[in-house]
């Protein structure tokens, strides 16, 4: 796979920081790779009770996964009446989207096949593609209406992705991924979810992503898969000591969001040995900003710096999922299911004119059913995304604006988002 190398600002960051920025560098890359080898004794083995392989419909290859697995489900004619009905059915009530349920949303027959969705997402493969909703015949609030109604049923739990909206307190449960370059500060972007530029592969928070196509791009801007258990695998046999490096803590930035915590210290990779009740897990969690910066939020000069075998893990990563990701090519009216906990997931550079903009919508979801366990040190930034949001805080934007958490501007203490 190939794509074009977007532009991002020189590296920067803290004392001793390893020459690495946002975007990958792959001549950087293997000669850090090359140099490590040649003089560091690097671990041979793996951590105790770290799997050799693991063996899963998760672990899959995206080079040949169409000839074993269709990812796609097409609306039929049928289900889309059903839809139309559901969302008839909740506007009737004069419900704000917060009240959005399996039961204020009843979808009879297509409820079992979101349910299955669930079940592939958790225990088969980690995505699925639902296709064919006619965003053209419906308003902008009739469509949310729709991928909100339609994903309660795929889980049922709606996460919170800021704490505030219009400057006030609120459960803000729809983001929008939009590029808004050209009409707003570009010092106050500092994430890549608000340009055209290509977007490195990482994990958002939380268990379940979902993604829908309002409008595609006029050019570019596919979307990326790739499977963290088939890295893990390969990183396992070819270079245990990266392993050692993912499971140990690292520092990851706060951009100054968070009181009293300039970083938080936890591992990028979570192994959970099979119990009686569930099977052997692989998590991996991470951002890559978050160790490099991005436009108005570089990485900050108070906190720890990377390592040299940090640098090196992060851009493993990336060009392993590169080598074995799956392209999808996200079309107006999809809605993409992910499994976060398994799978990364990237964006390729892309190119807007004025009457054709890429815009997505997303949510972060859990459904309790089925749900994996979270890591204990994870927990608090689960938490906050998940723990008391209530339908009368929740708020649905429906037009783009930047998350407090990707603001490019250190707020005032008091008025931060950990997000």
């Amino acid at each position: 796979m190939t794509a074009t190398e977007a532009t991002s600002p020189p590296a920067s960051g803290p004392p001793g920081q390893p020459d690495i920025s946002y975007t990958p560098d792959h001549g950087k890359y293997l000669a850090r790779a090359r140099r490590r080898l040649e003089t560091e004794k690097l671990q041979k083995t793996l951590p105790p009770a770290f799997p050799e392989q693991l063996h899963s419909d998760l672990a899959w290859d995206g080079n040949d996964l169409h000839e074993r697995y269709d990812w796609n489900y097409y609306l039929t004619e049928e289900d889309l009446r059903e839809v139309d009905a559901a969302l008839q059915h909740f506007k009737s009530l004069n419900l704000p989207l917060g009240h959005l349920t399996q039961k204020t949303f009843p979808l009879p027959t297509l409820h079992g096949i979101l349910r299955a969705i669930s079940y592939e997402l958790h225990f088969g493969h980690g995505f699925k593609v639902l296709r064919g909703l006619p965003v053209h015949k419906y308003s902008r609030l009739d469509n949310i209406t729709i991928y909100v109604g339609l994903s309660v049923h795929v889980a049922p739990v709606l996460g919170r992705q800021d704490h505030q909206f219009d400057g006030k307190e609120a459960d803000v449960i729809l983001a929008h991924i939009k590029d808004l370059s050209s009409e707003v500060d570009t010092s106050k972007i500092g994430a890549p979810a608000y340009t055209s530029e290509r977007q490195v592969f990482h994990t958002d928070v939380g268990d379940l992503i979902a993604l829908f196509c309002l409008s595609e791009a006029a050019e570019g801007g596919k979307s990326f898969l790739a499977s963290s258990w088939r890295l893990y695998n390969e990183l396992a046999a070819t270079r245990p000591d990266l392993i050692h490096t993912l499971s140990e803590p690292w520092a990851a930035d706060t951009f100054g969001k968070v009181p009293g915590k300039p970083y938080i210290l936890a591992p990028l990779l979570h192994h959970q040995p099979a119990t009686e009740t569930t099977p052997e897990r692989l998590i991996i969690q991470y951002a890559r900003r978050t160790f490099t910066g991005y436009w108005g939020l570089p990485r900050s000069y108070n906190i720890p710096p990377i390592t040299e075998a940090q640098a090196e893990a992060l851009d493993a990563l990336h060009y392993t999922a590169e080598k074995y990701a799956v392209v999808l090519d996200f079309k107006q009216g999809d809605i993409q299911y992910v499994n976060n906990l398994s799978i990364f997931h990237a964006r390729g550079e892309f190119r807007d004119l004025p009457e054709k903009r890429r815009h997505l919508v997303r949510l972060w979801l859990r459904d309790p059913e089925y749900a994996w366990k979270t890591p204990e040190v994870l927990q608090d930034k689960w938490d906050r995304v998940y723990k008391g949001v209530t339908p009368e805080k929740s708020v649905f934007p429906l037009e783009p604006y930047i998350r407090s958490a990707s603001k490019g501007e250190v707020k005032p203490e008091g008025d931060q988002d950990a997000m």
